[in-house]
């Protein structure tokens, strides 16, 4: 009887290990999400209803258009404080336009221009002049809210055109507009980040500064347009806070700074430059907005949300780095 040799069956390979890599490639934020999710859909019985989530995610919008620029400042070794109130100057002179009778595009490309020239001035600031982005942001934080309030007296502006609700409470399709709006506004910067030269200029400001400088590059011309396009789009996300309140008032974008930065760092991007990620960002925002929510459905006062808010990015970031994320 002559013997059959079989060949041994090749080794499977291990499933753990690549699980692992895959678990290890997700920022913080989208574990903070999962876990107030859990929480917060046992501790209250109102978390998990159409109308809440619905909240959330309008509420998102916002912040995440925030955020999207945010994270790309960071990215280049930068932070724009400056935000929040830029964002309450965009309104400001979005609405006061309308209310004179502008037609409302014009009134708000206005605003965006109006954003986009504080986002220039911190990026020649900054890419042409060396100044710490933190130092002149925190200058250009005042000089925009003390514009809004010199605009307004420091009173809202109200009675604008009806046509503004419709960008807050219509739906295209079905999906609230500013869902829309915010879904257009993360594609146009993923493309931009992820499939132009200007996005891999980007990376290369806040990763390798001198060896883009070395080989020709305007370095300081695509810094500017980092922090002009920051602002632009916090120039139309103003848009969207305005139709929701149906009215614009000089303060009331103070304090969206502190939670883009939160969403941005918790999604994973790095303050030493050359590393983010847009889906990381909107991890983030979701986990901010959310824990915000959370807050409010289990009755902790206002004053306590923004401490609880940095108690979680110091956890994020402290999460991330002990699991290598961050290294």
């Amino acid at each position: 009887m002559s013997s059959v040799s079989v060949a041994p069956a090749p080794p499977t390979a291990p499933l753990r290990p690549g699980l692992k890599a895959r678990l290890a490639q997700l920022p913080g934020a989208v574990y903070l999400l999962l876990v107030l999710a859990l929480g917060l859909s046992i501790g209250s019985p109102y978390f998990l209803t159409a109308g809440n989530l619905t909240n959330i995610l309008l509420q998102t919008s916002v912040v995440l258009i925030v955020a999207l620029g945010m994270t790309l400042v960071i990215l280049t070794e930068g932070i724009d404080l400056s935000l929040g109130p830029v964002l309450g100057l965009a309104a400001v002179v979005m609405a006061l336009l309308a209310v004179s009778g502008w037609p409302l595009l014009l009134a708000l490309a206005a605003a965006i221009v109006a954003a986009a020239v504080v986002g220039a001035v911190n990026g020649v600031l900054v890419a042409c002049f060396a100044l710490q982005p933190f130092v002149v942001t925190l200058g250009t934080f005042g000089i925009s809210l003390s514009l809004a309030l010199a605009l307004t007296d420091g009173n809202s502006v109200v009675n604008l055109p009806p046509a503004i609700r419709w960008f807050n409470e219509g739906t295209i399709l079905g999906v609230p507009t500013p869902i829309c709006a915010t879904a257009a506004v993360f594609a146009m910067t993923w493309v931009i980040l992820h499939h132009t030269r200007f996005g891999r200029y980007i990376f290369a400001i806040g990763g390798n500064r001198t060896a883009l400088v070395r080989s020709g590059v305007p370095v300081t011309r695509y810094h500017v347009m980092v922090y002009a396009y920051a602002a632009a789009l916090t120039g139309l996300a103003s848009f969207i806070m305005t139709a929701r309140a149906n009215a614009a008032h000089p303060t009331f974008g103070v304090g969206i700074e502190f939670d883009a930065i939160a969403a941005a760092v918790l999604g994973g991007a790095s303050f030493s430059g050359g590393r983010a990620s847009l889906l990381g960002t909107v991890a983030g925002a979701l986990a901010v907005t959310t824990l915000r929510n959370g807050l409010n459905l289990i009755g902790v006062q206002t004053e306590w949300q923004a401490a609880a808010v940095g108690v979680v990015i110091i956890l994020g970031v402290a999460f991330d780095t002990l699991r290598g994320y961050n290294r």
